[in-house]
């Protein structure tokens, strides 16, 4: 096994999560700390993902241009209403998915 040097602040830490009851032992709070790291990265990756789209269409032509920064704010609340609007409905689809109707 790898033998791992801390820094007396990350041991305190680690000994203080312990402490606290937030973690049975010190490998518990290293492997929390390692899995945040992971689950960052993939939103890190996500959002290059996400750039790298919207560069590509600004490339391709496919952007929006505002006046202003309130005509901005207004498009993107009417997109946020659409997609809470979308996911109401798909949510009504799956729940009626699971029911059967019958006429008595």
């Amino acid at each position: 096994m790898t033998e791992i040097h801390l820094s007396e602040q990350d041991l305190t830490f680690i000994e203080e999560q312990v402490a606290d009851g937030r973690y049975r032992n010190a490998e518990e709070v290293i492997a929390a700390g390692l899995r945040l790291l992971g689950s960052e990265e993939g939103e890190i990756q996500e959002l290059r993902h996400l750039i790298q789209q919207g560069i590509d269409d600004i490339d391709a032509g496919r952007a929006i241009t505002f006046e202003s920064a309130e005509d901005l704010t207004k498009h993107i609340l009417m997109m946020a209403e659409e997609r809470k609007n979308a996911t109401a409905s798909a949510e009504n689809v799956v729940r009626g998915a699971g029911r059967s109707s019958r006429h008595v």
